[in-house]
């Protein structure tokens, strides 16, 4: 009798294991990972410096700001990656209808052509600037020295 109910509690212990793994896959496969996506950028271009990054709704491509005013692309592949640097004036950026995404028609690599949509349209709107080199940040070290004097305050 109490083989049968350890045969019994092993067996419901393998089914629920199986059910618990099956959920984390399909959880893991509609949300990926942004960090395994930035080291494999990161290996296929090791020179370049991400300084932020933006991911559409579906996860499934990841739009980098970096350091020296180019833009990175990254799109995912189940758990395989496409990673491209994207020059200013390579590509064709138009909004899209809903105001929160990004109509994108890269000439060189035209199979990436595609909508983004992104949580907010401020998102939208960063990447944009990204792609087409605009974007420019303000930091307060970036203001003459006299600036900063008159902006700080005194107790």
């Amino acid at each position: 009798m109490m083989l049968w109910f350890i045969l019994i509690a092993l067996v419901a212990f393998v089914a629920a294991f199986y059910v618990w793994m099956n959920a984390r896959a399909e959880r893991d496969s509609s949300n990926p990972d942004t960090g395994s996506a930035m080291v494999e950028f990161g290996r296929a271009f090791p020179d370049e410096a991400i300084r932020a990054l933006h991911s559409t709704i579906d996860g499934k491509a990841i739009f980098l700001r970096l350091h020296d005013g180019k833009a990175g692309f990254i799109r995912s592949h189940g758990t395989h990656y496409v990673c491209h640097v994207i020059h200013p004036d390579k590509l064709r950026v138009n909004s899209s209808e809903s105001g929160q995404g990004l109509i994108v028609h890269f000439p060189d690599f035209a199979y990436l052509d595609n909508s983004f949509e992104f949580r907010t349209a401020a998102e939208a709107a960063e990447v944009s600037l990204w792609l087409l080199g605009s974007f420019s940040p303000k930091s307060e070290l970036d203001a003459p020295v006299e600036e900063r004097a008159a902006t700080q305050t005194t107790d």
